[in-house]
């Protein structure tokens, strides 16, 4: 029969040993780079977008959906 004590120490043992982790293993995704109209359409947006909001800073009746229609446009010319 084994101990007590030998039963601790295997625990502590285990317990001290590194295991990996299953997202470690996973190998990291790259990030995908924006479209040359995917930036022209941000900074069309950006650019308009006080256009179409109030003077507290909410998006007017409809407001982000003209101003993405107008980014769209503006990015398309």
């Amino acid at each position: 029969m084994t101990s007590i004590d030998d039963i601790i120490r295997l625990l502590e043992a285990a317990k001290a040993t590194p295991t990996k982790s299953l997202k470690a293993a996973a190998p990291k995704k790259k990030k995908r780079q924006p479209s040359a109209y995917q930036k022209k359409y941000g900074a069309a947006f950006k650019k308009l977008a006080s256009k179409y909001k109030t003077k507290s800073g909410k998006w007017k009746k409809d407001g982000f959906k003209r101003c993405a229609a107008a980014a769209r446009k503006a990015a398309k010319r």
